[in-house]
């Protein structure tokens, strides 16, 4: 599709469907890299010559090169047109998967990771404002809904599926296959995606003035709380499954994906007309799971009611949070502003992991939803009360 062409979809308010399909498929590649070495560590520990431990290394390599690089690389970029960006990461992707699918030194995988993150930083900080940019405003919702679907497909099908692939046929062909589609993907983006112009030095706002627009230190404060609520059981729902008596823990976490993949949906469908309504009716619901996880004295429908809910409500919360944020720094901001939203998101998840795994240690499983509850309801509240900048009811 030339850039004309999407030019006059927007104007028309047309879908740019093949566009945003290849973004879709840029998150899902980004987090396949990211997260796939998990499920490979004893494979990947044994032709590494490493244990296990070591091996998790280069999941949390390719995290903290991410978080770290997201913010300076996405303000030395914002000058370059975004298309031939985009472009570059992905070559990236597909050049750090196949040096990791083809070697056997610890040192030089873990460089790999490590520069793939740096990928993966700048890729999170550019494909929201990207899909913002090629939709009218009142599509923009459920356009960065379609993107970020791309986060749910990996996590709920992509990872099992890559898993298997490994299982079947190596764990240096998943990685392989993984540059494959890295590759193709760059095809694609030259085909269908338009090119849109960098900032000029002369209007680029500087992103301490980008921090400071009404709204945004708002929505990244929400950010954190409920990534660090969220994260804190999430991370140790094994042992919470454990002690409440659910059952195998496999089988909750396919109640939670199926409840987020139905979730992200709902919320692409609504998203444009009822952005504030949504955000809070899904904390709202996240809390109340919480609470009900908290009070739930042993296994029964009402606690996996209440997993799948959490799913289902947590499933659009990053989307509308992107929304939002879009929304109150503007299309023309939103690289910048969302590379603080990577960086903020990747802490509250750490911070999450952190405070759940010492009330783990000092107060039982059973302590994690409460640990939670307080979290979401104070994003909740944040949310309710601001209503002029960071959540008003409607776009202007």
């Amino acid at each position: 599709m030339s850039g004309a062409t999407i030019a006059d979809a927007v104007r028309v308010g047309r879908m740019p469907w093949s566009g945003l399909l290849a973004l879709f498929s840029a998150a899902f590649t980004a987090v396949m890299t990211e997260l796939l070495p998990a499920g490979l560590l004893p494979q990947l520990g044994a032709a590494l010559g490493v244990p296990e431990g070591r091996a998790g290394f280069l999941v949390t390599a390719y995290a903290v090169a991410s978080t770290l690089s997201a913010i300076p690389l996405t303000a030395l970029l914002r000058g370059l047109p975004r298309r031939p960006v985009l472009v570059g990461t992905l070559v990236g992707f597909a050049l750090f998967n196949t040096v990791t699918g083809l070697s056997s030194s610890y040192a030089v995988t873990f460089g790999a990771r490590v520069l793939a993150g740096v990928m993966g930083g700048i890729l999170w900080a550019m494909l929201v404002g990207y899909a913002a940019r090629m939709v009218p405003v009142e599509r923009r919702g459920r356009a960065i809904a379609i993107v970020s679907a791309g986060i749910t497909v990996a996590l709920c099908a992509g990872i099992p599926a890559g898993a298997a692939l490994a299982s079947a046929f190596g764990w240096r062909t998943a990685f392989l296959g993984l540059a494959v589609v890295a590759v193709a993907l760059v095809g694609w983006v030259l085909w269908k995606v338009p090119d849109f112009p960098g900032e000029a030095a002369t209007v680029r706002v500087p992103l301490r003035r980008v921090a400071v627009l009404p709204g945004v230190r708002t929505i990244l404060g929400v950010t954190v709380l409920v990534l660090v609520g969220h994260q804190a059981m999430y991370t140790y729902l094994a042992p919470f499954v454990a002690f409440a008596g659910l059952g195998r823990t496999s089988v909750v976490l396919l109640v939670f994906g199926v409840g987020t993949v139905a979730g992200i949906w709902v919320t692409g469908v609504v998203i444009d007309r009822f952005p504030r309504v949504t955000l809070v009716v899904v904390l709202a619901v996240v809390a109340g799971a919480m609470a009900v996880l908290a009070v739930s004295g042993g296994p029964g429908w009402a606690p996996l009611g209440a997993v799948a809910l959490w799913g289902a409500a947590f499933g659009g919360v990053p989307t509308l949070l992107q929304s939002a944020l879009v929304d109150a720094s503007g299309a023309g901001n939103a690289d910048a502003a969302t590379s603080m939203q990577t960086t903020v998101y990747n802490a509250g998840i750490a911070a999450g992991s952190l405070a759940g795994g010492l009330v783990l240690e000092g107060a039982g499983a059973g302590a994690l939803p409460w640990t939670s509850l307080p979290l979401v309801a104070v994003a909740l509240a944040v949310v309710v009360a601001a209503r002029r900048r960071a959540f008003p009811a409607r776009r202007s």
